[in-house]
Order: structure tokens, then C-alpha cells, then sequence
């Protein structure tokens, strides 16, 4: 219920109609306008709410609503139901603009994309729900598009017969203009008709003006004079019957028209119901549009709405008395902070007079209203809404000559229809409760009705200057006070509401700031009493301490928020820090699996070293079980465990790493010195040459037994013959081949057999092993989805062999992915003496995923 009658011009919403109204483009959406009402369905306000910022959202993405022109023809398609009717060019063409509106509207807003259970699921679900039966006209749009223009004038190809009428009627207008202006210069060669003369129409004949003299020189009609009598129209006699054709065959092209509009009107009239529906599809859409362009203008917005009374606002604002201030230069609204709940449900306003308590009071009725219509409301984002069943408002001057009311008889009849009315879910306004009688009866009767409508728990904005009304709002579960905050020092008001405390009238304040003589101040004080001053200044000192208390809450308020925002940020940078502690650990764990797997590579090399040395069986077990058990000490390293401990981790690692090198160090020494006293012993054993190698020569590999002989020599590069095998070579890594310089003579006959047989023997399994392994060798080696250790062991045999079947160049396919295995295979193949050169493979063939060694 909605109370009184007249509750919108009250609270200014028949204010906001007609900004609605203005905004609407047709009569369509204006009807709608006219026919809004408030709605106490919480689900169908939000579905509103949803349909508002659905089309805000279209109105700043790229994409806009295609809202063509259209018209309300929803006369027209009443009259075209009947037989035999049918409507004219402007209508038709009203009509084809208006369907072409609707199909594009009802295209766009169904865009969507179906879903895995093959359902629709649109961009814009509010909006597309608006369009459920629309059935757009487009066939109907083409028909009527083949017999108008552009112009919505029919053309001149609609029917044949109109084409032949149109044809001769622009022939004979022809014939007639070159008749009469041939009359017409004769008459200005006589004299008879001015210069600037030149034939016109009436009545649809095309006459010559002339002046009333002279109209008996010239054979003809007249048939108009001007209405200064001045001028008459002669249609001159050699025209007459020219004219007569025309109007005959106009007649004819409008009979002709008929019949084509009443062929269209038959075409369309089956059509009629859908069309009337799609019109009102139309009219929610044009009454949208007005409703998302006012908010827009307000500043408003689409809040979620509870389908129970509540109202707890954030920066509310009178839309209309923004709107004002707005035009005043240097003027602005200060928002209110309104809160009505189930625990505090009436809310008692006092505080000076022009403090703004009647503009709090009819703030919160016409944001309501305003809701309950389907509108935005100018408040914060983070406020909560409720709906009420009844709103009730009781402001201003009532009295009544006719019904016999005064005042005050007005406002106790409006007390009486709000306590028969009042319910849990009904919001009453009431200003200035209780006044227009004497003070301590009216105050008297406004506290007993507050305690009506506080038992049957009523919703309620109050305003009042009774005192006994703030002390009942004290005393009583369920009421709060509330003040219009007034500065003391610079006498104005701040047009701030303060909930919690009441508010002084501070009419000794304002009386003394208008200037009222001082004596008058002074006896108004001793009439009241000092007692009535004292708690006056008292309320005035709570009020204004309160507003001292609420700045220290605010402040320390925002000192929250930025410690919040602080301890966030401190947060933030914690997970960051935790993730790059993790992202170090990853790569330390990586780089001592690194670590793990060149020590896995040089240590297999000094094993296969060791039992090629014929070195115990004990030694290699201790070898492989000190780098499983590095190995154990690498893997389990725990990310979760203290950076301390990780440290200490990785010095040890850097430790084995150490003492790694230093053994590494030491073989490579007792290997130089082991070198260094076999050469002095060959040194010894058999004279020194100084002489270049030469074709022919028998020579070796430097730290090898085979022998082989040199084929040819070009440059540094020699091509040396080993049994079966030709290979080539650098210079300085040949050396002669120096027999021992015992007697060949001096040998048994059974040692010479027995090297000879061996020297066979060993002959015999090294071609057959070098044979083997040439079958199967291929010049390329893939190593893609392999381990870090198991592509490494194989790099490392494939290098082997190729060095053994003489392959001077070898492609390793490894791939790119995040390079580390890349990376791998080019730190080993840095520390291989017998790798001359390698980088990535040209791009046309594999780029950097392959990688070209030359031996």
C-alpha cells in the first residue's frame, strides 16, 4: 500500500517520471513510463536491476545496441485486423522501419554460444529473455521493401499499370511546361506579365500569374486570385485539356496505390497478433533504454535486492536535489549514511531547523520508491536494500476547506490510517511528529502513537524537536536517535547525519546569530529554565564530542584499511619470497643433479679407465658406491626444510664437488707422470728422430700401440692405414713407430711364433668388432626423451665409435624444448679432446635442436 494518494508529488518522484518520460523515444516506451508502479517481488526487482546493468554494460563495450528507428503503430495494426483495410505510405514505411528494428534487436541480444550440454548460453540472459516470442518480420520487412523507396514513397516499379500511369503523366507535365513557358514569354515580350514571373500551381493546374488588368490579353481560365487582389491565376486555353489529362491520370496512379497498399495490407494482416507482440518487446526496450539513460545521469546503480525490509545505505543521494545543486556553481550534495535494521528499526531525527531532516526523510522515501519501480538508486556500492510492502509518508500542510481539516486534524488522521496500516513490513515517514498543537499534548500523543507503531514493529524515519520523543527512543529496544550535525563555532548546519545520538535544535544559537536582541535571548533562557538550557548545551557538548569520537573512529578506520593493505602487501611479498625460495632450491637441486651427472660421467670414464688398466674389482666397488651415495645425499633434499640446512647442503655438495676435482687433479698427475717416464724410457730404449714424418712411414697415435702407415700427407692432415681401416689425422698427433733395438735375430724361434699367433689373434677380433659396428653405424644419434645420464652415456659411446669407423662429422638430435639437454651434451662435449668444433645445425635443417660435432 502506497499512502496517501498524492505520496509521489510528496516525495518528488512524479519528478522523476517525467525525466523518464523525456527520455523515451516513442509513445511505446512512454506508456510504460505512465504505467510503473511499485513492486514488492524482490526476484522480479533484481531481474529489473539485471536488465539495467546488462544494458549499461552494451552501452561501454564496443558493440551497441542496435536501436534503429521505430514508431508505435499499434493503431495502424488494430485497423488493418478488418477486411478490406489497409494503410497509407507514411504507415507502411512506420511499420517496415519498425519491424527492421525488432529483427535487428532480437539478433543481437540472442548472441550466444551453446554450452557442453548443447544449451544456449547468451551474453547478455536478461535482455535475450525479453525477446521470448518475438518472431521477427523479415519476410514481411522484404515485401514491404519491393513496393517502397527509401523515402517510404511507392515506387514506380510496384505494379506495371503505375509504371505506364507515372510514365505518361511525366510526359504530359512536360508538354504542358514547354506550352506554358513558350505562353509565358510571349506575355513578358507584350508587356503583358513582369520578368520574374513563372507559371505556378493551383488546385493541382499549372496557371500563370497576372496582374487583374491585364487578364483579358491572355485566353483562358481563371481560376484563383490572391488574397491582395493584386494577382490572378489565368490557365491559359492551349493547357486546359492537358491539365484535365493530368488530374485523370492522377486519379488513376492513387486508385492504382490503393490497390497495391490493400495487395500489402492482405500479405500482412495474418501477421497482425505477432506484430502487436513484438510491440511491446519494443516498448520494454525503449522504456530500458530510458531507464539505464537516467541512471547513467544520476549516477546510479543496480544493487542486489533482499526480499526483506532492510536498508543500510552508503553515500545516498537525493537524485533531484543533485541534480539542482549540480546547476549552481561551486554547490554540492553531501551523501547521507542511512541504517535501518531489524534490531533498529525506527529511526528518530532531530537537529536545527534547515539541517536537512525533511531532505533525509524524503531521500529515503524516494530511493525507495524509486527501487520498488525497477530504477537505480544513487548510493555506494557496498550498501543493502530491502523491499516493504507498504510505504506510508506523512509531510507537509494537509488542511482541507472541503473535508473540514485543519493541521493538525490532517496529521492525526494520517496517525491513524499508519497504526490501522502498520505492519513488520511497512516503512512510515513521518516530519515534524507531533507538531501543529499545543507542544506537551502533541508531544504526549506522538509518544503513545511511536509506541504503537514500535509494538506492531513498524519501519520508520521520524523527525522531530520533542524532547520526549529522543528520550523514548533512549529507553526503548528497537528506536535510535539520530542527529543532523550543526556547527557551533560557524552557526551553519553540515547536512550530515550522525546515528546513535539525538540532536540539539540549537534554537538559542540560531536566534542570536539572526540577530534577535540579546535581552529577548536572555528572558526566552529564564522561561525555559536553566535546567532545560543546561541539558540543552549538554546534548550540544555529547553531539559535538560524538562528532570528535566519530573523526577518531574514522581515522583510525582508515588506519585499519592501510594496515590491512599493508599487512596484504606484506603478505604478498611472503608467498613471493617462498616462491623464489622454492624457484633457488629448484635450481640448486638442478645443479647438483648437474653436478651428479658429470661426476657420474668422469667417474664411469676412470672405472672403464681402471678395468681397462686391469685395476681390482675392490677399488671400482668403493668408486661406484661413494657417487651412489652422493647421488642418495642430492635426491633427498627436501625444499620444505630450513635455508640453514639447505646451506649446509650445498656446502657439502660444493665440498664433494672440491674434493672430486682434487682426485681428478691428482690421476690426471700421476697419468702425466706415468706418460712423462714412458717417454723417457722410449727415449732411452731406441735413438731420437728429428726427422718430419714422410709417406710411407710407419707411425701411431700418440699414448697407442697400433701401428699404421702413412698413405699421403696433406698439409697438418696425414691419411694413415691401420690394417683394414684408413683414417685421417693431425700431424702432431702421429709419432714414429720405433722398433725395439734387440736383434729381431736374437729372438727363440717359440717366442716368434707364439707374438706371431697372438699378433693375429688380436688382429683377427679387432676387424671383426670394427666390421660389426660399421654394419650398424649411423651418422646421426637421437637422443630426444631421454634422461640427463642415459643421453650422455650414449653421446659418449657414439662419439667412441664414430672416432673408430674414421666419421669426421656426427649430427646429435636432442631438440629444443627448455635446452638443458642441449646444454648437457655441450658441456661434455667440451672437456672430449678428440672434438674439434660443434654448434647447431642450420636452420633449414633442425637449427638449434640438433647439434653438427666434427672429430
Amino acid at each position: 500500500m502506497i499512502y496517501p494518494k498524492n505520496f509521489e508529488q510528496k516525495i518528488g518522484f512524479d519528478e522523476i517520471r517525467n525525466m523518464l518520460m523525456e527520455r523515451c523515444m516513442t509513445t511505446l516506451g512512454k506508456s510504460r513510463v505512465a504505467q510503473m508502479t511499485v513492486s514488492t517481488d524482490g526476484e522480479l526487482i533484481n531481474q529489473w536491476m539485471r536488465q539495467i546493468h546488462e544494458l549499461r554494460n552494451i552501452r561501454q563495450g564496443q558493440e551497441q545496441l542496435p536501436l534503429g528507428p521505430f514508431s508505435d503503430i499499434r493503431e495502424g495494426m488494430k485497423r488493418l485486423r478488418l477486411t478490406g483495410t489497409y494503410l497509407e505510405e507514411e504507415e507502411l514505411f512506420d511499420l517496415m522501419r519498425t519491424l527492421q528494428t525488432i529483427a535487428d534487436l532480437v539478433k543481437f541480444l540472442k548472441q550466444g554460444e551453446e554450452d557442453k550440454d548443447e544449451k544456449m548460453v547468451y551474453e547478455h540472459p536478461e535482455l535475450a529473455l525479453l525477446t521470448d516470442g518475438v518472431i521477427p518480420m523479415s519476410t514481411v520487412v522484404q515485401r514491404i521493401m519491393q513496393i517502397l523507396d527509401k523515402f517510404g514513397h511507392i515506387r514506380d516499379n510496384a505494379s506495371p499499370e503505375l509504371a505506364n500511369i507515372r510514365k505518361e503523366l511525366a510526359r504530359i507535365q512536360n508538354s504542358i511546361s514547354g506550352i506554358l513557358n513558350s505562353i509565358l514569354h510571349t506575355a513578358q515580350q507584350d508587356g503583358l506579365v513582369d520578368k520574374d514571373v513563372a507559371p505556378t500551381l493551383r488546385d493541382g493546374r499549372l496557371v500563370l500569374p497576372v496582374a487583374p488588368g491585364l487578364k483579358r490579353k491572355i485566353k483562358g481560365i481563371v481560376h484563383d486570385e490572391s488574397a491582395s487582389g493584386r494577382t490572378v491565376f489565368i490557365e491559359p486555353t492551349e493547357v486546359v485539356e492537358a491539365n484535365n489529362r493530368i488530374r485523370e491520370l492522377e486519379s488513376d496512379e492513387r486508385q492504382e496505390i490503393i490497390r497495391i497498399l490493400r495487395d500489402i495490407a492482405s500479405y500482412i494482416r495474418p501477421h497482425c497478433e505477432e506484430i502487436i507482440f513484438s510491440l511491446t518487446f519494443l516498448a520494454k526496450i525503449d522504456f530500458l533504454q530510458a531507464k539505464t539513460d537516467l541512471a547513467e545521469r544520476l549516477g546510479g546503480m543496480e544493487p542486489e535486492v533482499m526480499d526483506t525490509p532492510y536498508i543500510d545505505w552508503i553515500r545516498a543521494e537525493h537524485p533531484l536535489l543533485k541534480l539542482s545543486l549540480q546547476k549552481r556553481e561551486g554547490a554540492s550534495l553531501i551523501p547521507l549514511d542511512i541504517m535501518l535494521t531489524p534490531e533498529k528499526h525506527i529511526l528518530i531525527i532531530s537537529g536545527p531547523n534547515a539541517g536537512g531532516k525533511s531532505v533525509c526523510l524524503k531521500t529515503v522515501g524516494l530511493l525507495q520508491y524509486m527501487l520498488q519501480c525497477g530504477l537505480s538508486i544513487p548510493v555506494g556500492d557496498r550498501s543493502k536494500v530491502g523491499i516493504f510492502r507498504d510505504i506510508m509518508i506523512d509531510i507537509g500542510d494537509e488542511q482541507s476547506l472541503e473535508n473540514d481539516l485543519s493541521t493538525y486534524s490532517s496529521h492525526l488522521m494520517n496517525m491513524k490510517n499508519m497504526m490501522k496500516q502498520a505492519s513488520d513490513d511497512t516503512l512510515i515517514l513521518i516530519d515534524e511528529f507531533g507538531t501543529g498543537t499545543e507542544p506537551a499534548i502533541g508531544g504526549a500523543i506522538a509518544e503513545a502513537v511511536l509506541g504503537q507503531l514500535l509494538q506492531k514493529k513498524a519501519w520508520g524515519v521520524i523527525t522531530t524537536h520533542y524532547q520526549n520523543l529522543k528520550h523514548f527512543a533512549d529507553s526503548h529496544e528497537g528506536i535510535a536517535n539520530g542527529a543532523m550535525l550543526y556547527d557551533r563555532h560557524e552557526m551553519r548546519p553540515l547536512f550530515q547525519l550522525s546515528i546513535g545520538r539525538p540532536g540539539s535544535s540549537f534554537a538559542i544559537e540560531i536566534a542570536r546569530k539572526i540577530g534577535l536582541p540579546e535581552t529577548v535571548i536572555q528572558e526566552a533562557s529564564d522561561i525555559v529554565g536553566t535546567d532545560y538550557i543546561q541539558s540543552d548545551k549538554y546534548l550540544q557538548d555529547i553531539v559535538r564530542d560524538k562528532r570528535y569520537w566519530e573523526s577518531k573512529r574514522q581515522n583510525i578506520h582508515q588506519q585499519e584499511k592501510e594496515l590491512e593493505a599493508r599487512i596484504s602487501h606484506y603478505e604478498a611479498d611472503i608467498t613471493n619470497i617462498e616462491k623464489e625460495r622454492k624457484e633457488i632450491l629448484r635450481k640448486a637441486k638442478q645443479e647438483a643433479e648437474e653436478l651428479l651427472l658429470e661426476s657420474n660421467r668422469k667417474i664411469e670414464n676412470a672405472i672403464r679407465e681402471i678395468k681397462e688398466s686391469q685395476a681390482e674389482k675392490e677399488e671400482t666397488r668403493k668408486i661406484r658406491e661413494e657417487i651412489d651415495h652422493f647421488k642418495k645425499e642430492v635426491e633427498t633434499i627436501d625444499t620444505k626444510e630450513s635455508d640453514d640446512k639447505i646451506a649446509r647442503k650445498i656446502e657439502q655438495i660444493q665440498q664433494r664437488k672440491e674434493r672430486h676435482a682434487k682426485r681428478k687433479a691428482e690421476k690426471v698427475e700421476r697419468e702425466e707422470n706415468a706418460a712423462k717416464q714412458l717417454r723417457q724410457t722410449t727415449a732411452t730404449s731406441a735413438p731420437k728422430s728429428e726427422k718430419p714424418l714422410e709417406i710411407g712411414d710407419e707411425v701411431r697415435i700418440k699414448g697407442t700401440k697400433s701401428a699404421g702407415v702413412i698413405e699421403s700427407i696433406d698439409g697438418k692432415m696425414a691419411s694413415v692405414i691401420f690394417g683394414d681401416m684408413r683414417t685421417k689425422l693431425r700431424l702432431d698427433r702421429l709419432e714414429r713407430n720405433l722398433k725395439s733395438p734387440v736383434d729381431e735375430n736374437q729372438m727363440s724361434k717359440s717366442d716368434a711364433m707364439r707374438e706371431n699367433l697372438q699378433a693375429k689373434s688380436i688382429s683377427h677380433l679387432t676387424q671383426q668388432t670394427i666390421d660389426d659396428h660399421r654394419k650398424d653405424f649411423h651418422q646421426d644419434l637421437d637422443v630426444r626423451g631421454m634422461r640427463g645420464d642415459e643421453a650422455l652415456n650414449a653421446v659418449q659411446y657414439f662419439i667412441d665409435d664414430a672416432i673408430l669407423m674414421g666419421m669426421p662429422r656426427i649430427r646429435i638430435l636432442h631438440g629444443k624444448g627448455n635446452g638443458i639437454l642441449r646444454q648437457l651434451i655441450r658441456e661434455y662435449l667440451a672437456t672430449e679432446p678428440n672434438v674439434t668444433h660443434y654448434a647447431d645445425e642450420h636452420v633449414q635443417f633442425g637449427g638449434a635442436g640438433i647439434t653438427v660435432v666434427d672429430l
